[in-house]
């Protein structure tokens, strides 16, 4: 391909007059989001969720970072802690930089009996720096969590999440139509099993934080697939009585004149979750941004491809099932076969996209020779 050739393809992408084929290979995308849903229910059934503290309760104790000796390393207190408990915590991590540097362990919750020896043997051996620059005990703090208190967090996400998924029901149900409202919620459905799969395949500790970025990220979703679904209202309008095009190249249509504005919204909207990410982790070290903007970042990454490839596609199915929408397919198709003389090129895929529709009787199958060409 030559340069003038790529300049005049991403200027049609660009300006929303591209011809990228998306509802034609609709059953491609379906095959990918559903191993890509098995494997994500597998994990989910078999693997579970790596919950934090904050849902099945235990201790924490954080310490400075810095030591009379140096900086105390995430293995020396892993030594400590097993010295005096016997067994090993059930996380370590390494929390900011530089003089705000700390260390945080989480465990099984410890007694009163067990605390005491341990903070006494985490100051003796690693002689953590307090804020004046000299060690200090008091410097080494610890706190109870109860898993009752993560039971109520993941209680009320559960009820926003139902009554989110209600109102939103009722809104494109009001706003567009019965069908587009289907479709919008099955790529809504799979954005949240997605998002939580990756979190049980990865192996990430689910925090509140978690279920707060996963709640946000649901109005994204559907802002992307409104965005469509609206493009194609408008393309469908009076539809039926026309033999201009059929409903799924009406459908595709919305989708190249919307495809660069979902991806320019979608990168903006990243870039700022990749911004926190860089900030949680880099700086911050693993924490409340880390978790908040990670399930954003993988939440809106499949928000985006979902409402592209399974959402308007589904639309698609869900209106051919539709005798009349078939039936005008059929009528383009006839019209444009009187209008193509023999050995043309075939036309864009009318006959495709109804051939995939479901089967109809043999009656209601047009006759005669269809020939296709590109208009």
């Amino acid at each position: 391909m030559t340069a003038p050739e790529r300049l005049s393809g991403w200027t049609r992408l660009t300006t929303g007059t591209a011809d990228v084929d998306i509802i034609g290979r609709r059953r491609t995308w379906y095959i990918g989001f559903a191993v890509l849903i098995v494997i994500c229910l597998l994990s989910l059934v078999f693997r579970g969720f790596n919950l934090g503290i904050d849902f099945t309760g235990g201790s924490q104790i954080q310490l400075p970072a810095n030591g009379a000796a140096g900086v105390i390393s995430t293995q020396q207190v892993e030594q400590v802690y097993q010295g005096v408990i016997g067994t090993p915590p059930e996380v370590t991590q390494a929390v900011g930089s530089g003089e705000a540097a700390s260390i945080v362990l989480q465990s099984e919750p410890l007694t009163a009996e067990q605390l005491i020896p341990l903070r006494d043997a985490l100051f003796t051996q690693l002689q953590p720096l307090g804020p004046d620059g000299a060690p200090s005990a008091a410097s080494i703090s610890d706190s109870q969590v109860s898993g009752t208190w993560g039971g109520e967090v993941t209680t009320q996400a559960l009820i926003a999440l139902a009554v989110f998924i209600v109102l939103v029901t009722i809104f494109l149900a009001v706003y567009f139509e019965r069908a587009m409202a289907a479709a919008a919620l099955v790529a809504l459905v799979n954005d949240i099993v997605v998002t939580a799969g990756v979190y049980s395949i990865i192996g990430l500790e689910v925090t509140p934080a978690t279920v707060i970025g996963l709640l946000t990220i649901l109005g994204f979703s559907l802002y992307d697939t409104v965005v469509v679904f609206d493009k194609v209202r408008e393309n469908a309008r009076g539809l039926l009585k026309l033999t201009r095009r059929s409903y799924p190249e009406a459908a595709n249509l919305a989708l190249n004149q919307t495809l660069m504005r979902s991806l320019n919204t979608s990168l903006i909207a990243i870039l700022p979750v990749l911004g926190l990410l860089v900030i949680g982790v880099g700086l911050l070290g693993v924490g409340t941004l880390a978790d908040l903007a990670l399930v954003q970042l993988v939440g809106m990454i499949t928000g985006v491809i979902s409402s592209l490839l399974l959402a308007t596609p589904l639309l698609v199915d869900i209106k051919l099932r539709d005798v009349r929408f078939r039936d005008q397919a059929r009528r383009v198709a006839a019209r444009r076969a009187r209008a193509t003389p023999d050995g043309d090129a075939p036309a864009p895929d009318t006959l495709a996209t109804v051939s995939s529709s479901p089967p109809t009787s043999s009656a209601s199958r047009p006759t005669g020779k269809t020939g296709r060409s590109r208009r």
